[in-house]
Protein backbone atom coordinates (compact mmCIF):
# COMPACT_ATOMS: atom_id res chain seq x y z
CA UNK A 1 0.00 0.00 0.00
CA UNK A 2 1.51 3.20 -1.23
CA UNK A 3 2.19 6.13 1.63
CA UNK A 4 0.01 8.26 0.47
CA UNK A 5 -3.09 5.49 0.57
CA UNK A 6 -2.10 4.54 4.19
CA UNK A 7 -2.01 8.44 4.93
CA UNK A 8 -6.14 9.00 3.56
CA UNK A 9 -7.05 5.31 5.25
CA UNK A 10 -5.35 6.88 8.54
CA UNK A 11 -6.94 10.67 8.51
CA UNK A 12 -10.02 8.93 7.90
CA UNK A 13 -10.18 6.38 10.60
CA UNK A 14 -8.52 8.92 12.74
CA UNK A 15 -11.57 11.18 12.24
CA UNK A 16 -14.01 8.10 12.83
CA UNK A 17 -14.99 7.33 9.73
CA UNK A 18 -15.99 4.44 8.26
CA UNK A 19 -12.98 3.25 5.22
CA UNK A 20 -14.44 2.04 2.28
CA UNK A 21 -11.69 2.62 -0.24
CA UNK A 22 -11.85 1.08 -3.76
CA UNK A 23 -9.05 0.41 -6.33
CA UNK A 24 -10.43 0.92 -9.89
CA UNK A 25 -8.90 0.15 -12.99
CA UNK A 26 -9.28 4.13 -14.49
CA UNK A 27 -9.42 7.21 -12.45
CA UNK A 28 -7.70 9.98 -14.35
CA UNK A 29 -10.78 11.97 -14.88
CA UNK A 30 -13.95 12.33 -13.10
CA UNK A 31 -16.18 10.46 -15.74
CA UNK A 32 -13.91 7.93 -15.69
CA UNK A 33 -13.81 7.41 -11.57
CA UNK A 34 -17.77 7.75 -11.81
CA UNK A 35 -18.15 5.13 -14.55
CA UNK A 36 -15.98 2.87 -12.20
CA UNK A 37 -17.69 2.93 -8.99
CA UNK A 38 -21.04 3.57 -10.76
CA UNK A 39 -22.42 6.84 -10.03
CA UNK A 40 -23.10 10.13 -11.24
CA UNK A 41 -20.57 12.31 -12.69
CA UNK A 42 -21.78 14.81 -9.84
CA UNK A 43 -20.81 12.75 -7.00
CA UNK A 44 -17.10 12.65 -7.64
CA UNK A 45 -15.53 15.15 -5.39
CA UNK A 46 -12.79 16.88 -7.65
CA UNK A 47 -9.89 18.15 -5.33
CA UNK A 48 -8.74 21.09 -7.53
CA UNK A 49 -5.32 22.54 -6.37
CA UNK A 50 -4.22 26.12 -7.05
CA UNK A 51 -1.58 28.32 -6.05
CA UNK A 52 -2.12 31.32 -4.22
CA UNK A 53 0.23 33.98 -5.68
CA UNK A 54 0.84 36.16 -2.88
CA UNK A 55 1.25 33.39 0.06
CA UNK A 56 2.87 30.94 -2.35
CA UNK A 57 0.47 28.44 -0.40
CA UNK A 58 -1.93 25.98 -2.15
CA UNK A 59 -5.55 26.09 -1.96
CA UNK A 60 -8.31 23.65 -2.36
CA UNK A 61 -11.61 23.91 -3.99
CA UNK A 62 -13.15 20.66 -3.68
CA UNK A 63 -15.68 20.54 -6.72
CA UNK A 64 -18.47 18.44 -8.25
CA UNK A 65 -17.02 16.04 -10.93
CA UNK A 66 -19.09 17.87 -13.93
CA UNK A 67 -18.33 21.06 -11.99
CA UNK A 68 -15.57 23.72 -13.57
CA UNK A 69 -14.08 25.92 -11.23
CA UNK A 70 -14.53 29.90 -12.04
CA UNK A 71 -10.75 31.34 -11.59
CA UNK A 72 -12.31 34.55 -10.74
CA UNK A 73 -14.70 33.34 -8.15
CA UNK A 74 -12.45 31.23 -6.84
CA UNK A 75 -9.64 34.52 -6.48
CA UNK A 76 -12.29 36.77 -4.44
CA UNK A 77 -12.65 33.81 -1.89
CA UNK A 78 -8.96 33.11 -1.57
CA UNK A 79 -8.82 36.93 -1.05
CA UNK A 80 -5.62 36.73 -3.41
CA UNK A 81 -5.07 36.19 -7.19
CA UNK A 82 -4.68 32.09 -7.90
CA UNK A 83 -2.49 30.50 -10.36
CA UNK A 84 -1.81 27.20 -11.81
CA UNK A 85 -0.36 24.73 -9.26
CA UNK A 86 2.41 23.13 -10.74
CA UNK A 87 2.94 19.29 -9.62
CA UNK A 88 6.02 19.86 -7.33
CA UNK A 89 3.56 22.66 -5.11
CA UNK A 90 1.07 20.12 -5.38
CA UNK A 91 3.39 17.04 -3.89
CA UNK A 92 5.17 19.35 -1.35
CA UNK A 93 2.17 20.65 0.01
CA UNK A 94 -0.38 18.16 0.35
CA UNK A 95 1.78 15.12 -0.23
CA UNK A 96 -0.38 13.35 -3.12
CA UNK A 97 0.19 13.16 -6.84
CA UNK A 98 -2.03 15.25 -9.29
CA UNK A 99 -4.39 12.54 -10.41
CA UNK A 100 -4.92 11.11 -6.79
CA UNK A 101 -5.01 14.37 -4.51
CA UNK A 102 -7.41 13.50 -1.75
CA UNK A 103 -9.03 16.01 0.05
CA UNK A 104 -8.06 14.76 3.53
CA UNK A 105 -4.65 13.43 4.53
CA UNK A 106 -2.40 16.16 2.96
CA UNK A 107 0.68 16.81 4.46
CA UNK A 108 -0.13 20.67 5.67
CA UNK A 109 -2.84 22.43 6.77
CA UNK A 110 -4.66 23.98 3.59
CA UNK A 111 -7.30 26.53 3.32
CA UNK A 112 -10.27 24.69 1.24
CA UNK A 113 -13.79 25.38 -0.12
CA UNK A 114 -16.70 23.18 -0.90
CA UNK A 115 -18.80 23.29 -3.78
CA UNK A 116 -22.72 23.12 -2.52
CA UNK A 117 -23.47 20.47 -5.28
CA UNK A 118 -21.56 18.28 -3.75
CA UNK A 119 -23.54 18.63 -0.48
CA UNK A 120 -26.96 17.33 -2.15
CA UNK A 121 -25.82 13.74 -2.37
CA UNK A 122 -26.29 11.06 0.46
CA UNK A 123 -22.62 9.73 -0.58
CA UNK A 124 -19.63 11.09 -2.87
CA UNK A 125 -16.07 9.63 -3.94
CA UNK A 126 -12.94 11.04 -3.93
CA UNK A 127 -9.52 10.41 -4.15
CA UNK A 128 -7.73 8.46 -1.60
CA UNK A 129 -4.58 9.46 -2.59
CA UNK A 130 -3.59 7.41 -5.56
CA UNK A 131 -4.81 7.76 -9.40
CA UNK A 132 -6.68 4.20 -8.93
CA UNK A 133 -8.17 4.67 -5.32
CA UNK A 134 -11.14 6.33 -4.44
CA UNK A 135 -12.59 6.22 -0.99
CA UNK A 136 -16.74 6.77 -0.20
CA UNK A 137 -18.08 9.33 2.05
CA UNK A 138 -21.20 11.16 3.33
CA UNK A 139 -20.27 15.03 1.49
CA UNK A 140 -21.71 16.47 4.69
CA UNK A 141 -18.42 15.05 6.69
CA UNK A 142 -16.09 16.61 4.44
CA UNK A 143 -16.49 20.25 5.69
CA UNK A 144 -15.83 19.31 9.43
CA UNK A 145 -12.82 16.69 7.69
CA UNK A 146 -10.96 19.23 5.76
CA UNK A 147 -12.00 22.51 6.79
CA UNK A 148 -13.37 23.31 3.60
CA UNK A 149 -16.08 26.49 3.70
CA UNK A 150 -19.19 26.10 1.77
CA UNK A 151 -19.13 28.34 -1.03
CA UNK A 152 -19.95 29.02 -4.85
CA UNK A 153 -17.25 29.10 -6.94
CA UNK A 154 -18.36 27.14 -10.20
CA UNK A 155 -18.92 28.50 -13.50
Amino acid sequence: MSKSLKRVRAALEDAGQTVDIREVDKARTAQEAADSVGCNLDQIAKSIIFLAQDSGDAVLFLTAGGNKVCAEKASALAGEPLGKADAALIRAQTGFAIGGVSPVGHLSPIRAWIDPRLLEFPQVYAAAGTPRHLFAIDPARLPSLTGAVAAEFTL
